[in-house]
C-alpha cells in the first residue's frame, strides 16, 4: 500500500513506517501530523486517482526532527574582471515518520 501526497508544495510517494525528509513545517519535535492532500493511493493491486485529491484519504506522521541537507556550494566569477564570490546554503528539512494511510 503506497500514496502520493502533497506536503507543503512536493509530492511525495510514501508507505507506512517510511522516513520522509520534507521542506521545514511547523510543529514541535513529536508531534502528530496529518497530510490531506493524497493525488493518489494503491491498496490491494487497485489504485485510485484523484480528481486532484481523493476525498476522505488521510495520511498521518509524527515529526521526528527537524535537520538540515547537504552543504550547495553557489559560486559566482566573471572572468578577467576580478569578480568571485562564495556563498553556501543549507536547506531546512523536517524528518517525517508515515504511521499510516486511510482512504
Amino acid at each position: 500500500m503506497y500514496a502520493i501526497v502533497n506536503i507543503a508544495g512536493k509530492q511525495f510517494k510514501v508507505t507506512k513506517d517510511q522516513f520522509v525528509y520534507a521542506p521545514k513545517l511547523a510543529g514541535a519535535t513529536g508531534a502528530s501530523v496529518e497530510f490531506d492532500q493524497v493525488l493518489l493511493a494503491e491498496a490491494n493491486g487497485t489504485v485510485s486517482v484523484g480528481a486532484p485529491l481523493l476525498a476522505g484519504a488521510k495520511v498521518s506522521g509524527k515529526i521526528l526532527d527537524h535537520v538540515k541537507g547537504d552543504k550547495v556550494i553557489v559560486f559566482k566569477k566573471k572572468r578577467r574582471k576580478g569578480y568571485k564570490k562564495k556563498n553556501g546554503h543549507r536547506q531546512d528539512f523536517t524528518k517525517v515518520m508515515i504511521e499510516s494511510i486511510t482512504l
